[in-house]
């Protein structure tokens, strides 16, 4: 049984008007009913926050909170509900606002992390992938190989809208930071956890419906154009300057990360000081790695032409 166990979830709004009425009733229609709602708006100009006080009026039995976000982008907006140590949970869950949750989702996640005192532990999983209408347009793809720093550090395991955190790996975080400067939320989360020898689990089946519409910050990455746009973006420095913004934030958590992730990052520094076959030697000795072959040819692409 899942009962008891009490789950904040974070979401993080702006302009969400078009969507967020079918998450807000995703959420409500959870098996797992030990909740809390905390949102965060960043500004929203359209029918976002009335939409949200019309639920908290519906709802009058739970407890739901709508406060103003900082105002700097989706990141910074989600890291400010994570580290706020007055939203008082056992576990935290973390909610996009125009996707839609199978009402499995929280008592699923629950299951997997189970009770794992002390440890640690972050979750997160595939996605179905939807479009504006919610009919299917596919799955995301199925990762197998182990999860770990060496593999953080070159790229996120899964959507920040999957992931749940338990109270240790929560405390983890926040002794981490905020990740100012870091690109995005889930893939900070990834290299904190998994950096300071926490647990990463990773769930096959996907209990989140990811809507895809024009106004998505990073949408759907598996079609054959997002590809090719991925493999564009590396050659014109992009994926560099992430690993760039990630590693300066790294620097400042460097006190809760594990003396050989330490080595492992210090590693990582003097592999993009480098290029050709003497890249791809350190690559390799470095051990780092994606997921899938054809991420691991780019990541090799990448160390060769000095784009890592």
């Amino acid at each position: 049984m899942t009962e008891g166990r009490h789950v904040a979830i974070l979401m993080a709004s702006y302009n969400g008007a078009a969507f967020i009425r079918d998450q807000l009733q995703s959420i409500l229609n959870q098996d797992h009913t030990d909740w809390s709602l905390w949102i965060s708006d960043d500004g929203s100009d359209d029918e976002t926050r009335q939409i949200v006080e019309g639920f908290r009026r519906d709802c009058p039995d739970r407890t739901i909170t709508l406060r103003d976000g900082p105002c700097e982008g989706s990141m910074k907006n989600f890291m400010s509900l994570i580290c706020d140590e007055k939203i008082a949970a056992d576990y935290i869950a973390i909610a996009d606002q125009d996707d839609v949750w199978l009402p499995e989702k929280l008592s699923r996640a629950l299951a997997l992390v189970g009770r794992q005192e002390g440890r640690p532990v972050l979750y997160g999983g595939r996605t179905i992938i939807v479009a504006e209408n919610l009919s299917c347009l596919g799955t995301s793809p199925a990762f197998r190989r182990t999860l770990g720093f060496r593999n953080a550090l070159v790229q996120s395991f899964a959507g920040g809208n999957t992931m749940l955190l338990n109270r240790a790996a929560r405390e983890l975080v926040i002794r981490g930071g905020d990740g100012a400067g870091a690109v995005c939320h889930d893939w900070w989360l990834y290299q904190l956890v998994s950096g300071a020898g926490g647990h990463v689990i990773y769930d096959t089946e996907p209990m989140v419906l990811y809507r895809q519409h024009d106004g998505n910050q990073i949408g759907s990455n598996n079609s054959l154009k997002a590809k090719f746009d991925r493999v564009r973006e590396l050659l014109r420095g992009r994926y560099r300057n992430w690993n760039g913004r990630n590693i300066e934030a790294l620097r400042s958590a460097a006190e809760i990360l594990t003396p050989e992730n330490r080595q492992i990052l210090a590693s990582f520094e003097r592999l993009r000081e480098v290029r050709g076959p003497r890249a791809l030697a350190l690559l390799k000795a470095t051990g780092l790695y994606r997921q899938t072959r054809a991420g691991n040819m780019s990541l090799a692409l990448a160390s060769l032409i000095g784009c890592l």
